[in-house]
This record gives structure tokens, C-alpha cells and sequence, in this order.
């Protein structure tokens, strides 16, 4: 038996607990920015790992380039000039005697500019496109070099996660630092400990976890770039399996413990449940009622219920996440519905309360735009008990927010809130005596055997059928030459009352390249259509700018709005009836499949246009088929496991499960038996391994209930 407790990140020596500061060249600010990575300690450092990889070992001559490619060149400036084409830009010409390269740069500064004087030798590093005057690099990475032969990389350059303030080549340094201690104390393992049983890794034939790791941070220049984008090698294969193991870990405790505690039995003595049905407007679907049988027989248990309640985009999640608060309510206790942003909870609370105010209930709205009189009235009634639905974001669980009687939590996980701020909300609850019952919804279709590991903490409804009458979104492929198009076709969508999404490409993890490519897209959107009212939001926006710039497109009052992110356009926009998505051929097929979601809310027939960049690749081609074929997301689910194969991963990591670093639920889909088996050794019999491979992985936040 271990009683609840918060795992401790000191296990494992001394030496592997060495402040991050311990390091050459890392204060106090430094510190805090890495913080943001999830760096703490020195070997936290070994556990940032790449997304991907460039190889730079070799320069590419400029005249052997073509559109698309990432390369290294390098050439002698021939010419550097500031013009102004729509904005201000420096443009320099490089030549390297087989051709010329122009290089473009939004963001610079005299200083800059003076650098690329004519004659300078630069090395580069960029993606090619074409530009106007040939193939161009947008602000690439560059440095001057004295002469011919000046060494190249030794081995390929990774890319890691990018935080504010802290540029690749010092993460790089920082992380060259910890590998050279790694290396120093091979004789003993390395200041990495391995926390998984022999007997569980003898039998996969990976490697050491010291020699992966070093293996992943510096491939030789003779890796298969093929192999490593596929994440398919051993070294990879190795660490996803330990992170895999983590997270299923931390989830298998988790739900044990919650399921260990008192929970109220909700019986509807009021039968308000069954009056809220019957007044809709419309009949429950077959797969409806299943869902809300197996969340009946949860709440009237006396043990929390812990349910997923996973269901495509429009499928009707919310009709029965509202049939059990009606059950609650009518208990005569407290419910708690959690969306991740305001406008979510807005659109929540406004179905919610014509839901419930035929049937003399109050439901209430707390969140941070509310006036301070509306708030601390709201407050006071959900303390005292009066209120029995509240709608909220992540609010609802900060100090100062109390409920009389909270039974049950509600959590809308378009982007799946982290199993921490669930159980803060819940902790709300304490004051009964008893658990809250919990109800979760997602729109991310996934394979049972993978929800099983994804959401090992939860059980698990499938609503699978879709209503009625509801219109199928048009889906359309279109190559990029035909972009101007598709330009005209938003602006008739435009003129005929229609609004708009433009969702910017993920080719680049980099934040600064993201928000410059959609500030991009959004200037030259404006520029070719200039009585359409363009709006634009991206990852880097503090969070009032863009509720407001996605509250003005909701009003109408932005007709079309250029986004980075599927998590910016999640709100419900009916007469939104047109997305063009950039690069489709770069995204994963559920990402494709989500953001397509954000149309068809309405009556009016939508279209979906997917924008590729030829060549396409035979597996790329394969996505844009099933995109294009169906609407199923279960079938797409389906279809997206089986496509994404042992060295045909490509594109965007699947979201929507767990942050997860290096593994990917479908690519590894293999290892999840083993990991199963895994979990209930080290459950059964090393017990004391649990906490710090977890923390390892998740960080020293998660916390750990008792384990019977």
C-alpha cells in the first residue's frame, strides 16, 4: 500500500540531481527560461529530444537546387538591398559559381545589413522556395565563413523544441554539455540511471538508455535521415518505450486511487434527466443512449466515475454530457463543466441554459472577461449552493472559487486538459466527504487499443453515429498553382455572406518561423482582397487579443481569419462554410480531420479545400485520398493506423493524446502489449521504480493516489 503522495524527484544520487545553474554559462534568467522546457536539473537537458533532423554535413552546390529541398549552401554575396514590396524586406543574392540564391529577410537591422556587404562568404541553411526572382530562402540560418574548407558538421543537426529567449545553438551547447558528462562516466552506466527491469528490456534487444540517448542527440552523418524522420530506429524505439511505460504508469496509479475513494450516488429523485430529453427538439441517436446508459450506471455507483465519452466532431457529446448534470441536478448537487477557452464556455453555457431554463434550473458563467460585480455575485451563489450548473474555463479551479455541493466534473477536452487540473477541480469537491464524478469528452477518434493506453485512467464510451440530416463537408484537393483560385473563391464566399478559415502550415516547430508565416499569409490575404475584412491569429498573441479577434469573426465582424493552430479556430462558427488548409500534404490525417471540423456547423453545404505542394510523396498522396473519401473520423483513425507504418511517418505528431516527446501512440503501436506487461511487473514488484521513471518523463508535478 502507498499512500497518496507526490513523487519525489530526488531519487536517483546526487548526480542526477545537479541544478540546471551547475552548468557553464547558466544563471538565474537562463534558468528560468529553460524551466519553461521542463528543465530543472542537468539531465533533464538528455531529455529534451529532437524533433527532428537537418543534415548539414554537406554543402549542396545552388545550381543542383530545386523547390522544397533543406540544404546547405554556401556563396559569396553579390548584392544586398533594402526594398519595399507590400513591406519592408532586405533581400541578398549569393552565387557560388553554379547559380544564384536569394535571401529574404522580414526582421533585420542595420547591423545586419551592413554584415551581407558585398563579398562576404556565407554558409546557409534554409528550406528553398521559389520567389520572384528564383529560388529564395526566407530568413535562413546563416554565418560568414573565412575560405574554402572550413569544417562541416561532424554529425546530423538536431532540432529541438523552441521556448522564447532560448536560440537552437545555445540549447545545443547546453545539451553538449550534459552528453559530454554522459559519456564521461561511461565505466558506470552514465548519471542516468535505468529504472525499468531487466527482465523487461532484455527480451526487446534495444539499446542502453545511455547509448540511445547519445545515439539520438548526434547521429553519425551516415544515419538514415529516412529512418530517424520515421522515428523507427532503436535508439528512438528505446526511449519511446520508457516514455510509453511512464505515462501508462502514471495513469494505471492514478485511476486506482480515484476509484479507491467515496463517491455520492446520483439517483434523479426530481427526474430532471428525463424531462430534459424529453423536451428536445430531436431524438437521441442508438449510440447516444449506449453512452448515456453506461454514464447512468457510473453516477448511481458509489465509487467516482472516471468515463471518456469520445465521439466524432458534431456526433452529440454535449447532449449527453448535459443529460448527466441533469441528473445531477437532481440529486440536489453541484456540477462543474470545464471548457479550454472562454468562447468554448460561452457556447457551452448558452446550449446549456436553453437546455435548462424551461426547466426552472439556472446554469451559471465564470470566466476572467466577466465583470468583477457579475463574478463575485456568481461566486457567492455557487458557494452558498444556489447555482447548481457552473460553466468555466480552467478558472474554475484557482484559490477562491468554493461550491457547496460538487458532485460531478465535466471536462470539454478538445485539447486534453492535463490530469493534473483535473484533479485540482475535483479537490473542489472534498468538502462532501466524497469524489466528484468525473465525465470527459473528446473529439480525437482513436483506436480502442490505443485509448487504452492513452486514457488508461478513464473508462471508455464510443458515441459512433453521427445525426441525422447533418450535411458531409465537401473536401476538395487543389495543387498550389492553383492558389490563385482559390483566392477568388473566398472572396465570392465573402461577398455571398460566408466567412472563412485560412490555416497557415506547421512546417516549421520554430515560434518565431509559425507567427512569421501567418502574419505573411494574412498580409498578402489582405493585399489580394481588400474589401474583405482579414484577421489573423497565431500561438504567440496574449490570450485577450485573440479571444477578441475570434469573438470579432464569430460576430461577423471578420469575414476571413488567417490561424496557425487547430487549437485558435475551436470555436463554433455556422456561417463559416470554407477552410483552405496550406500544405495539407505536411499534416497527420486526424489534424487534417479536426480542423476540417470547424466547418459544417450549420445548415449551409461547406467545403474544405487542401492546399499540397508537388511532388507529393505516395504516402502523402494515400492521406489526401482518405481526407478526400470520407468523413468517418473512425475510419479515418482506422485508416491513419495503418498508413503511418514502421519508416512512413511523416508531418505533424498525431495530437490530441498526451504530450508525449518521442513516442506516437500509432507508429508505436506495437510496443504497447509489452508495455502493458511492463506496467503490472513493476506495479507487482518494483514498486519503488514507479515514482522516478515518471518523473523522469512527466516531471515531479504528477500525483500519485494510493496503490492497493
Amino acid at each position: 500500500m502507498v499512500e497518496a503522495a507526490t513523487i519525489d524527484p530526488r531519487r536517483g544520487g546526487a548526480a542526477e540531481q545537479r541544478p540546471i545553474t551547475a552548468l557553464r554559462g547558466v544563471g538565474a534568467t537562463l534558468a528560468e527560461r529553460l524551466q519553461r522546457l521542463g528543465v530543472t536539473r542537468v539531465q533533464d537537458l538528455l531529455f529534451v529530444l529532437p524533433l527532428r533532423y537537418e543534415d548539414r554535413t554537406r554543402v549542396v552546390p545552388i545550381g543542383t537546387l530545386t523547390a522544397g529541398m533543406r540544404a546547405a549552401v554556401e556563396g559569396e554575396v553579390q548584392l544586398t538591398e533594402v526594398a519595399y514590396r507590400g513591406r519592408r524586406q532586405l533581400l541578398s543574392r549569393i552565387a557560388d559559381g553554379s547559380g544564384f540564391l536569394t535571401l529574404r529577410f522580414f526582421h533585420f537591422s542595420a547591423a545586419q545589413q551592413n554584415g551581407l556587404a558585398r563579398g562576404t562568404r556565407l554558409r546557409c541553411f534554409g528550406e528553398l522556395r521559389r520567389g520572384p526572382f528564383g529560388l529564395e530562402i526566407v530568413h535562413p540560418e546563416y554565418r560568414r565563413v573565412l575560405a574554402d574548407g572550413e569544417p562541416l558538421e561532424e554529425t546530423l543537426t538536431p532540432i529541438y523544441p523552441g521556448t522564447e529567449g532560448v536560440a537552437q545553438g545555445r540549447l545545443r551547447a547546453l545539451i553538449g554539455q550534459a552528453l559530454g558528462e554522459l559519456e564521461a562516466h561511461a565505466s558506470s552506466g552514465g548519471r542516468v540511471r535505468d529504472w525499468i527491469p531487466q527482465a523487461v528490456l532484455g527480451p526487446l534487444g534495444l539499446p542502453s538508455l545511455r547509448d540511445a540517448l547519445i545515439y539520438v542527440h548526434r547521429p553519425p552523418r551516415e544515419a538514415r535521415l529516412d529512418e530517424l524522420a520515421a522515428g523507427r530506429h532503436p535508439a528512438q524505439r528505446r526511449l519511446a518505450f520508457e516514455e510509453l511505460l511512464a505515462h501508462h504508469l502514471s495513469l494505471k496509479v492514478l485511476k486506482r486511487s480515484v476509484q479507491s475513494d467515496p463517491a455520492l450516488p446520483l439517483e434523479d429523485h426530481a427526474g430532471l434527466a428525463e424531462r430534459l430529453l424529453g423536451a428536445l427538439p430531436f431524438r437521441l441517436t442508438g449510440a447516444q443512449r449506449r453512452a448515456l446508459a453506461e454514464v447512468d450506471a457510473d453516477l448511481r455507483a458509489g465509487r467516482p466515475m472516471v468515463r471518456l465519452l469520445q465521439g466524432d466532431v458534431g456526433c452529440g457529446k454535449t447532449v449527453v454530457a448535459a443529460a448527466a448534470a441533469a441528473r445531477a441536478a437532481g440529486t440536489g448537487v453541484q456540477v462543474a463543466l470545464m471548457a479550454p477557452t472562454e468562447l468554448l464556455a460561452e457556447q457551452h453555457w448558452r446550449n446549456f441554459r436553453d437546455w435548462f431554463h424551461p426547466l426552472g434550473i439556472t446554469v451559471a458563467l465564470v470566466s476572467g472577461s466577466l465583470p468583477a460585480r457579475t463574478r463575485r455575485s456568481a461566486l457567492a451563489t455557487l458557494a452558498s449552493g444556489e447555482i447548481p450548473i457552473v460553466i468555466g474555463t480552467h478558472a474554475l479551479f484557482q484559490e477562491g472559487i468554493e461550491f457547496a455541493r460538487l458532485a460531478l466534473v465535466i471536462v470539454d477536452e478538445q485539447h486534453r486538459f492535463g490530469v493534473e487540473q483535473r484533479l485540482e477541480l475535483a479537490e473542489k469537491a472534498r468538502k462532501t466527504g466524497c469524489f466528484p464524478h468525473q465525465l470527459i469528452m473528446t473529439a480525437t477518434p482513436i483506436p480502442r487499443t490505443l485509448a487504452m493506453t492513452a486514457y488508461a485512467d478513464l473508462d471508455i464510451s464510443v458515441i459512433d453515429e453521427l445525426p441525422p440530416g447533418r450535411t458531409p463537408v465537401r473536401t476538395v484537393v487543389i495543387p498550389q498553382q492553383r492558389r490563385q483560385e482559390v483566392v477568388q473563391r473566398i472572396l465570392d464566399a465573402c461577398r455571398s455572406g460566408a466567412q472563412v478559415y485560412w490555416v497557415c502550415p506547421l512546417i516549421d516547430e520554430a515560434e518565431e518561423a509559425r507567427y512569421q508565416a501567418a502574419e505573411e499569409t494574412a498580409a498578402v490575404l489582405a493585399e489580394a482582397l481588400p474589401e474583405v475584412r482579414v484577421g489573423l491569429v497565431h500561438g504567440r498573441m496574449p490570450p485577450g487579443p485573440k479571444e477578441q479577434t475570434m469573438a470579432a469573426f464569430k460576430s461577423g465582424k471578420i469575414q476571413l481569419l488567417v490561424a496557425t493552430t487547430v487549437i485558435e479556430v475551436g470555436v463554433d462558427v455556422p456561417s463559416a462554410t470554407l477552410m483552405v488548409i496550406e500544405n495539407a500534404e505536411r499534416m497527420g490525417l486526424a489534424q487534417l480531420h479536426q480542423l476540417r471540423g470547424r466547418v459544417g456547423r450549420g445548415s449551409d453545404a461547406s467545403t474544405c479545400v487542401l492546399l499540397y505542394r508537388a511532388p507529393l510523396s505516395e504516402l502523402a498522396r494515400e492521406r489526401l485520398k482518405v481526407i478526400r473519401e470520407t468523413n468517418d473520423g473512425f475510419e479515418i483513425a482506422r485508416r491513419d493506423l495503418q498508413l503511418r507504418g514502421p519508416g512512413e511517418l511523416l508531418g505533424t505528431r498525431q495530437t490530441g493524446l498526451s504530450q508525449l516527446r518521442v513516442a506516437d501512440l500509432i507508429r508505436d503501436a506495437d510496443l504497447l502489449p509489452r508495455v502493458h506487461e511492463a506496467a503490472e511487473l513493476m506495479l507487482r514488484a518494483h514498486l519503488d521504480s514507479v515514482a522516478p521513471l515518471t518523473s523522469r518523463w512527466i516531471g515531479p508535478g504528477e500525483r500519485y493516489g494510493r496503490v492497493g
